[in-house]
């Protein structure tokens, strides 16, 4: 947790002290400088390290407005983009859980809504109840928003992964058919973009960048 910040709360002007909401935004906004510390699997695709959470978002989201149609159904490109950047938030207090890390994924949701309660719950009332609402949509992907904002966060790892020679995928074991079985619904909110990333996969094994399905009668 932050401490007071003084200078934070100093107005501009003959260090007025700020509203009660402007402080909460501002302890807010710097609370969530901690997720550019919170690494997660993927390379930068000119290898040189791992990426942040933060530098996913912010990727993620550019690529909502740049990709927005080929998105199965109409979709709010502004809802999508402020989906994005605030669907990772809750790593802050959570960390980053590997997508193929199953037994990680069990404590996953638990952790994850204690976060989303602490750090949504720094902003004003209605405020964090919006940024919230924004990223439990994102979680359940019951609309054509969600759904679509789903399918960018999926195919980025894909893009890193084809762009690095498989590097993260073969550091962690990771076959062909575990990716397939990751990354298929991406097909409910772009079967386009489903197709072009099925397509990467299959170029990756042929390659040898992806091993191939852990069981022979399995294919990409």
């Amino acid at each position: 947790m932050l401490g007071r910040c003084a200078t934070c709360e100093a107005g501009a002007a003959g260090g007025t002290m700020t509203s009660d909401r402007l402080r909460d935004q501002i302890r807010f906004i710097l609370e969530i400088d901690k997720l550019k510390g919170i690494l997660r699997r993927s390379y930068l695709v000119d290898e040189s390290r791992r990426e942040n959470s933060a530098e996913h978002s912010w990727h993620v989201a550019v690529m909502a407005v740049v990709l927005a149609e080929h998105a199965n159904e109409p979709v709010d490109v502004g809802r999508v983009v402020r989906m994005l950047l605030v669907h990772d938030i809750v790593e802050v207090d959570a960390g980053d859980t590997f997508v193929y890390d199953t037994a990680g994924a069990d404590a996953k949701a638990e952790r994850e809504q204690r976060a989303a309660e602490r750090l949504f719950g720094l902003l004003p009332g209605e405020q964090g109840d919006e940024l919230r609402s924004l990223w439990e949509e994102f979680e359940v992907a019951n609309t054509p928003d969600a759904r679509f904002a789903a399918a960018l966060d999926r195919l980025m790892p894909v893009l890193h992964n084809v762009h690095t020679r498989g590097r993260s995928w073969r550091e962690h074991g990771i076959t062909a058919d575990r990716v397939v079985g990751r990354n298929i619904r991406m097909a409910e909110g772009s079967r386009k973009l489903w197709e072009y990333a099925r397509g990467l996969i299959e170029n990756a094994v042929e390659s040898g960048h992806l091993p191939p399905a852990s069981h022979p009668q399995q294919s990409v």
